[in-house]
């Protein structure tokens, strides 16, 4: 998919570790900031460092809200396509840790 004309700030992704088994990525959004478009190809998990709000832009025109707690990690599965932008008026942090090996 040919990610569209971005008008927000990109949000900061510092990867933290990438080895065989995982990809560590703090994401640093200012308010207002975005991921851009993308797809996951591997499942992942999300710890939050700050709260915060979030908008999710999905495929087709659809939107979503989440709201995130510090601390408070939720999973997904491979193959999620979103948009990822910081709805609130102060900056928001997370860690997500891409699972490169599912054990099972």
């Amino acid at each position: 998919m040919k990610e569209p004309l971005r008008c927000r700030a990109p949000a900061v992704a510092t990867i933290q570790i990438d080895d065989a088994n995982v990809r560590v990525t703090r994401w640093d959004f200012e308010p207002g900031a975005e991921t851009g478009w993308h797809r996951h190809g591997m499942a992942y998990v999300v710890v939050p460092v700050t709260d915060g709000s979030l908008l999710l832009e999905l495929p087709g025109g659809e939107t979503a809200t989440a709201s995130l707690t510090a601390g408070v990690a939720y999973a997904r599965a491979a193959g999620v396509e979103h948009n990822v932008v910081n709805a609130g008026a102060a900056p928001l942090s997370f860690v997500e840790t891409e699972l490169k090996h599912l054990i099972g």
